[in-house]
């Protein structure tokens, strides 16, 4: 049976364009071209996660800090500063996210405006300003939600925040997306239901662990199946 007359709120990415995938191609590339003589993959991985997780609490997410990240991986690994050749090479690496191209998930467009009719829908995504702007502009989707918001960090104040914002009932909202971490736990604490889509290249540092016995929590997996329900 479909629900009829809710609040949907859209996670952006990775789960109604890719994202993730675009920079695991530059992290593979990156690691190619560092070919470190004594560490396996697995381990600059990790001295890369843990950069990246504290540079995201001072910088936000986003190319931006993904670059300077890279930048600190690679002076941490090598032991010395970058060279301005070596920083050239860096930049060129990240140049296709710079450039915002956007590949939207299949079924996105034909969802979103079949859903449209019956539901209100609301964007909640998180990231910096201007290239969440520029890729929400360049994916020609943002006439299908009433209103769009992009925050620095999706927590449960947040959530909290955007029902008083709307006057949400949270009995009748539900958040969509990809990550356990922003998207569905968060939500759920703001007492509202969630619709979990994985995503086979979501963020390590946004997986974390639901509750498979959590009612509210709708697990589907791929976006076209919200019309099943919605």
């Amino acid at each position: 049976m479909r629900l009829r007359a809710q609040v949907l709120i859209f996670d952006a990415d990775d789960t109604l364009w890719e994202n993730n995938v675009l920079f695991e191609r530059v992290v593979e590339d990156f690691f190619d071209w560092l070919a470190h003589p004594t560490l396996e993959r697995t381990q600059v991985r990790a001295i890369l996660d843990d950069i990246q997780a504290a540079n995201a609490v001072t910088h936000g997410y986003g190319s931006a800090m993904f670059l300077r990240s890279l930048g600190e991986c690679f002076e941490r690994l090598r032991e010395r500063p970058a060279t301005a050749a070596e920083r050239r090479r860096i930049d060129e690496l990240v140049l296709a996210l710079v450039e915002h191209r956007v590949e939207l998930v299949a079924g996105v467009t034909e969802t979103l405006t079949a859903l449209g009719e019956r539901h209100e829908l609301l964007l909640l995504t998180k990231g910096n300003l201007d290239e969440q702007r520029r890729k929400l502009e360049v994916s020609q989707l943002a006439h299908h939600f009433r209103d769009v918001h992009i925050v620095m960090e999706k927590d449960v104040g947040v959530y909290r925040w955007l029902a008083r914002e709307h006057a949400l009932t949270p009995a009748t909202t539900w958040m969509i997306g990809n990550s356990p971490k922003s998207d569905i736990l968060p939500a759920r604490q703001a007492g509202m239901n969630a619709v979990f889509i994985p995503n086979d290249h979501t963020w390590a540092l946004e997986q974390s662990d639901l509750d498979p016995d959590d009612e509210r929590v709708l697990r589907l997996r791929s976006f076209p199946e919200l019309l099943d329900h919605f």
